[in-house]
């Protein structure tokens, strides 16, 4: 995390992100239509520019915009796992194995003997959930015992769980979600691409230590951080 704000805040705000990194801390990132803004926060949020020892769980859909098979291409090894669920097309609640990705499919197959590429059974949320678990449990058990800040989890993205299950029960997932991550003071960041005041945002937000909001202006890419308990976001900032 290196959102560095100025002002008068600055120190109290830079503080507070410091003790997210300590404690460990679940971020909602959102921002319609700048794709590449996701990517580049992403990117810092998995740790790639960091010469630290990193361990990555990448939770993706299938079908997603958004994917975190994209930012960790340069880094797969035995320290990065991917858990991949595709939503089901009939609305029903329960997960796919099948790809209609091509290209995704074809990136997993070739990182598939460095990675750890795990495809989720027709299960449940509440079972996709636990999947979570189970999958934190055995990084943090198979070095072990993780250090503060050193798994990096991505959700990528949560659009199509909010398309195909009544929102409630992805309220659910992320609970349990983001309760695994804090149990081992991890870091974890879940795609959601729409505005900052859309419903889901204003309903899933409460989970989450912050929100980083991103976008695309004059060519440039832009996030503004929130903490939860903050009197507001910080300015924008450049990534």
């Amino acid at each position: 995390m290196e959102a560095r704000p100025r002002g008068e805040n600055g120190a109290v705000f830079a503080q507070a992100l410091e003790s997210l990194k300590q404690e460990g801390a679940n971020i909602l990132l959102v921002g319609p239509g700048a794709k590449a803004a996701h990517e580049r926060v992403c990117c810092r949020l998995l740790g790639e520019l960091s010469d630290q020892p990193r361990y990555r769980l990448i939770v993706t859909a299938s079908e997603t915009t958004y994917r975190g098979h994209s930012c960790t291409a340069a880094e797969t090894g035995p320290e990065t796992h991917v858990l991949e669920i595709a939503p089901p097309a009939d609305g029903e609640s329960s997960a796919s194995t099948d790809s209609t990705d091509p290209t995704a499919e074809n990136r997993c197959e070739t990182a598939a003997e460095e990675m750890h590429l795990t495809h989720a059974p027709d299960v449940s949320l509440s079972a996709l959930g636990s999947a979570v678990f189970d999958a934190v449990s055995e990084i943090d058990a198979g070095c072990g015992g993780l250090e503060a800040a050193e798994l990096r989890v991505c959700v990528d993205s949560l659009v199509p769980f909010l398309n195909e299950y009544q929102t409630e029960a992805v309220f659910r997932l992320l609970h349990m979600t983001t309760a695994s991550v804090k149990q081992v003071s991890g870091i974890g960041h879940f795609h959601l691409p729409l505005d900052v005041d859309h419903d889901a945002v204003n309903l899933l937000e409460p989970l989450f230590d912050a929100t980083v909001e991103v976008r695309i202006r004059d060519g440039g890419y832009e996030q503004r951080w929130c903490l939860r308990d903050s009197n507001g976001p910080s300015e924008w900032l450049e990534i």
